[in-house]
């Protein structure tokens, strides 16, 4: 038997209560690190969730959304262009793919590569726009993940002045999947440490400020040791019919 579709009434109301408890637990963890909750950022993630569910969770207070695959964020974006959204792209992206979220993203959360940087710069330029972006870490050390070593990090930060057009925020990362929760929170503090070492070593112009670390199953942790942008969307929006490893090949 098929089950009946919740109203749009009720998936409003859903969003509403799971938007609260989530709300909850990062006061709650603000609480713990001794922080305060507005200095961090819950930022949706709205992969494989369709376009007229995401109207609903824009009448339930999200604003910004998340998205990994460029395709799918840049067709969410013309649907919903109606709607003040501000659209973030947390996946890899492929130079070619560049010129697609010069046009519609607010900011970019995964650069690692400079051939990516000066192409995106590029495009920003001639669109006479700049874009918030982060480095992204691959602080787990995972063959399948993206992000650079962070032994590398400080090296690459030091060409991006070069690209005028993109606004270094800061940087993200995708901590270890581990039910063992001090090795998840390992990957929590090598990203803090690093953040403290580019806010004493960097050139000007850059900032460090944020950091983008902590999913729907390990953001109290991550804002126990300093996120400042937790990106979360199951706990939103429910969990996706199949696995992320069936969407995104390699994602760790």
């Amino acid at each position: 038997m098929e089950l009946e579709t919740p109203s749009a009434e009720q998936q409003l109301n859903d969003i509403k209560h799971n938007l609260a408890m989530i709300n909850q637990k990062i006061a709650e963890a603000c609480t713990r690190a001794g922080r305060d909750p507005s200095t961090v950022r819950l930022l949706p993630v709205t992969k494989t969730v369709p376009a007229e569910r995401l109207r609903i969770a824009y009448a339930a207070g999200c604003h910004e959304m998340g998205e990994n695959k460029v395709q799918e964020a840049r067709e969410k974006s013309e649907a919903l262009s109606d709607l003040d959204i501000k659209w973030c792209v947390i996946g890899h992206l492929q130079t070619n793919k560049v010129k697609y979220i010069a046009r519609f993203a607010h900011e970019f959360q995964a650069l690692d590569s400079l051939k990516v940087a000066a192409e995106l710069d590029k495009r920003l330029q001639a669109a006479g726009r700049g874009m918030d972006v982060y480095v992204q870490v691959n602080s787990s050390g995972e063959a399948s993940k993206f992000g650079l070593p962070p032994e590398e990090v400080e090296n690459f930060v030091k060409q991006l002045p070069n690209y005028s057009a993109l606004q270094i925020k800061g940087l993200m990362t995708l901590a270890i999947f581990s039910p063992h929760l001090d090795r998840v929170r390992e990957c929590f503090v090598r990203m803090r440490n690093l953040q403290e070492r580019l806010r004493q070593s960097m050139p000007a112009g850059l900032s460090f400020d944020e950091l983008s670390m902590g999913m729907s199953g390990d953001f109290e942790l991550a804002i126990e040791e300093g996120a400042t942008v937790v990106r979360v969307g199951q706990a939103i929006f429910g969990k996706r019919p199949l696995p992320d490893s069936h969407y995104w090949p390699g994602f760790g």
